[in-house]
């Protein structure tokens, strides 16, 4: 206990038949404290409706009152009576090792390993993950019910100091991991990853319901004025501003390691991305994956995909041929070059915050993000196309 903080122990079972002694003894441990209150239930086997009462008791005196590392059995009941909406209540996590295992997909903001033939875990990096992964889960939900094939997780785990969610995918594999097993699969892969794609696209959502990909986008704009010569900044700011406000879903981080096949079906991890808005701010991460991030250092793609930079421009490229349905290379050409621009104006702001690269890179990095927006957004009139 600290002299903000205090954690209580309820241990066995709690029912009409120690209620009454039970809540003596806590209030006696409490005393006069006036800070926060924590009651750890690992080792709570039952809780009936006479130990609810005093929970509900000590949640009307200490306001701050939580109870954490519940078991699944603990928990539902808190659950079915509703006491999980007015507090906060939370289960203990089953503890998960990784060592050994095999690194089947990664994302931006989690690694994903195979536990065995039937699991996999995505592990985040942040260490208070929790909020992100109940996020995630309910945006994989809300995706699910629409008609996106989304893999959804079913348990959340402790893996060392980090947090996870558990999937279960018999024998699924990454697109990333089929590209290296067979090479000659890159443009079948890649078309149907167009599918898929075309399927979140087509998910048209209510205003508000899902973060705005434009405004993400309009804050790299605005950081670029500083940087950028007032004409080419200003400009930059402008495009942006005039792509069309569209309610389409979006995955946010659509790339082969995040696209899983499973006895020929094919499903997304993945989903804290999740966000809505024109596709052009799609198509800009994706370039950001399969070339952006190695405009000045080919080896790039390698590390994060595994795979080496002329298949990742195959994909790339069929990616933009089927989705837009043309061989025409004047038309793709100009798609692609609206997704650079989004995407330079993202990594000349990510490069100066938060590049972990040595002095020399980060300055050549900075100089090519300057030099390519500077030529392109000179000679682009729209950052966006037509969408069905």
């Amino acid at each position: 206990m600290s002299n903000n903080e205090m954690t209580l122990s309820l241990t066995g079972r709690i029912d009409s038949a120690n209620a009454a002694s039970t809540e003596q003894e806590l209030i006696s441990k409490i005393g006069d404290h006036k800070g926060d209150l924590t009651l750890d239930a690992r080792e709570l086997e039952y809780i009936s409706s006479a130990g609810l009462r005093i929970i509900l008791r000590l949640k009307k005196s200490n306001p701050s009152l939580k109870v954490i590392n519940c078991s699944s059995e603990v928990y539902e009941i808190f659950d079915m009576t509703g006491f999980t909406e007015m507090m906060d209540i939370s289960k203990a996590y089953r503890e998960l090792s990784v060592e050994g295992c095999e690194v089947v997909g990664e994302g931006a903001n989690g690694k994903v390993y195979r536990i065995d033939s039937d699991t996999i875990v995505k592990v985040y990096k942040n260490h208070d993950a929790l909020e992100e992964i109940h996020n995630e889960r309910e945006l994989a939900r809300k995706a699910f019910v629409m008609g996106v094939p989304t893999a959804i997780p079913y348990d959340v785990v402790k893996v060392g100091d980090l947090y996870g969610s558990v999937f279960e995918l018999l024998n699924a594999k990454s697109f990333a991991k089929l590209m290296i097993a067979d090479p000659s699969q890159t443009e079948k892969l890649a078309r149907e990853s167009v599918e898929i794609l075309k399927t979140i696209h087509s998910t048209i959502l209510k205003p508000g319901e899902l973060p705005d990909k434009k405004e993400e986008a309009l804050e790299w704009a605005r950081f670029c004025l500083d940087y950028l010569p007032s004409d080419i900044g200003e400009k930059l700011v402008t495009l942006i501003k005039e792509i069309p406000d569209t309610l389409n879903m979006l995955h946010g981080d659509y790339h082969i390691k995040n696209i899983m096949q499973q006895n020929g079906e094919n499903l997304l991890i993945d989903m804290d991305t999740l966000a809505m808005g024109h596709p052009v701010f799609e198509f800009s991460g994706i370039y950001a994956a399969y070339a952006g991030f190695s405009c000045i250092d080919h080896e790039n793609v390698k590390r994060f995909l595994e795979i080496p930079y002329d298949q990742a421009n195959l994909f790339w490229k069929t990616t933009l041929r089927e989705y837009f349905g043309t061989d025409d290379p004047d038309k793709l050409a100009e798609i692609e070059n609206m997704a650079a621009i989004i995407f330079y104006a993202r990594l000349l702001r990510r490069t100066y915050r938060k590049s972990k690269d040595d002095e020399d890179t980060k300055k050549r990095m900075i100089e090519y993000c300057i030099t390519t927006l500077c030529e392109r957004v000179a000679t682009t009139d729209k950052l966006y196309f037509e969408v069905n």
